[in-house]
């Protein structure tokens, strides 16, 4: 008798003694039990999905700590990443402000903001914005912190262009500080790849949250 028999055999059974017991018949869950019994005795469990800390393990704390860590999880991202972000951003004050007009604990520019529906002057908003544009970036630059990072700094056209990091002396070093960050509150968020030596750094400004590229397609965020 095939294993896939068997499994239909035991469920039918299950399903017998559910009613003559008068418990209520599960199927489904019965098949479920019956899978992973039999996986285990044969060696084997169901893969688990990847997890994400969900906390910040270290650091100072801040009154922000409990919004980061819910908007993190919100949209699947690594809290730490997320905290350190906002340090260097704003160094977690709600009132700031950047002379391009970036506004609030994550920075945005007042187009972004719009775009995402949100009030970046509201801490609660602008770490909710933040956290789903910085979401957009991982998605759109296959998981890599660093380009996300890049591209939540000097726009994600510059990272298309130069394929990673680029050669800007402001986006880089922003780059590095977040990581650095999200290590000291628990991150496991890999290091900032070195940039390619063929092209040279430049001094080119950069707005700390430029948030926006003419070049670049439109994001709909409300899928994310």
């Amino acid at each position: 008798m095939s294993v896939t028999s068997i499994g239909d055999r035991v469920a039918e059974i299950q399903q017998h003694v559910a009613v003559v017991t008068g418990a209520a018949a599960n199927p489904a869950a019965s098949s479920t039990s019956f899978a992973q019994a039999l996986q285990t005795a044969q060696g084997t469990t169901p893969a688990a999905a990847p997890a994400l800390s969900g906390t910040l393990s270290s650091g100072s704390p801040t009154q922000y700590d409990a919004q980061i860590t819910a908007a993190a999880a919100k949209y699947g991202l690594d809290p730490a990443l997320l905290k350190g972000l906002i340090r260097q951003e704003s160094n977690f004050d709600a009132t700031a402000r950047s002379g391009a007009g970036a506004q609030g604990l994550t920075q945005l520019m007042p187009g972004t903001a719009a775009s995402l529906g949100v009030d970046a002057s509201d801490p609660a908003q602008a770490i909710d914005g933040g956290a789903r544009y910085l979401k957009a970036q991982l998605d759109r630059f296959g998981g890599d912190p660093a380009k996300a990072l890049a591209a939540y700094n000097a726009g994600p056209g510059a990272v298309a262009k130069y394929g990673g990091v680029p050669p800007y002396t402001e986006t880089q070093g922003y780059v590095q500080k977040v990581l650095a960050y999200a290590a000291q509150y628990g991150s496991a968020a890999p290091t900032a790849a070195a940039p390619t030596a063929a092209v040279p750094a430049t001094t080119l400004p950069v707005s700390a949250a430029v948030l926006s590229d003419s070049t670049s397609p439109s994001l709909d965020y409300s899928t994310l």
